[in-house]
């Protein structure tokens, strides 16, 4: 490959620093257009405090007469301060149940001594868990809802006991349903 110019460098630098001047980075996908929806993050709140979640979930106790005189600013800040919590919260939960199914699946592979105490010593590590939060909040961001079909999968797969050797009532030790036996076929006979 080619060495590149000082004049193709300086073009391309000139082209990254225009997308950084035309794409502010405040805001998601860098549209500044896009205004916050402060009518659907007032309501959100006022949901909070008639739920009793407020304190919770925001960190302050809110009344609904404080909530419907807050100014856009304010409205917006405890918002953010529950987005955050419940991020935090989503990410720690995603963690918590893939940790349980990795050490799960080592466990179907080899001997571990004390599965409780890989498990805790793993969602203690700060390494494993401050990526394990990165990626757990970028597919979040990306995917959003649908998390919680992914969360859902793995709390029912935690529950599987993957070194049982039972088959299910239905099926014989192979797998095969118990009315019928490998390459037959189940023939109907009609009265004439």
């Amino acid at each position: 490959m080619a060495a590149h110019s000082t004049d193709e460098t300086k073009a391309l630098e000139a082209e990254v620093m225009q997308i950084f001047e035309t794409e502010p980075s405040g805001s998601p996908g860098g549209n500044a257009l896009v205004q916050p929806d402060i009518p659907s993050m007032r309501e959100q709140l006022a949901f909070l405090v008639s739920t009793g979640k407020a304190k919770e979930l925001v960190g302050v106790h809110l009344p609904h007469e404080q909530v419907k005189g807050f100014t856009d600013k304010k409205v917006e800040k405890h918002y953010k301060r529950y987005e955050t919590y419940v991020g935090a919260k989503t990410t720690e939960t995603l963690i918590e149940s893939f940790l349980t199914l990795a050490t799960k699946a080592v466990g179907v592979v080899v001997r571990v001594k004390d599965t409780d105490a890989l498990q805790n010593e793993l969602k203690n590590d700060y390494i494993i868990t401050k990526e394990l939060s990165a990626v757990a909040g970028g597919h979040a961001l990306r995917c959003g809802r649908l998390f919680a079909v992914t969360n859902a999968e793995l709390i029912t797969t935690k529950h599987i006991d993957f070194n049982s050797s039972q088959t299910h009532p239905s099926r014989d030790a192979v797998g095969y349903p118990l009315n019928e036996t490998p390459g037959s076929t189940v023939v109907k006979q009609t009265g004439e």
